[in-house]
């Protein structure tokens, strides 16, 4: 599954991690693909188990 890397720190943001966010923002592609960048994810607290949902949520606070 992919997601735009924008909607992950968004995601970050809104759970209070800054700093990951920031991570995020300087490791993932614009694109990022949960399997391919599974280890990525992980070293930023996320699985891409609750990607989806988690991001459904945000989505729909921010609009998207």
């Amino acid at each position: 599954m992919q997601f735009d890397k924008q909607q992950i720190i968004e995601l970050l943001k809104s759970k209070g991690n800054h700093d990951q966010a920031e991570q995020a923002d300087n490791d993932l592609p614009e694109k990022v693909d949960t399997d391919q960048h599974a280890e990525l994810l992980g070293k930023l607290g996320l699985s891409a188990d609750d990607l989806p949902g988690a991001l459904g949520d945000i989505g729909g606070k921010l609009g998207l």
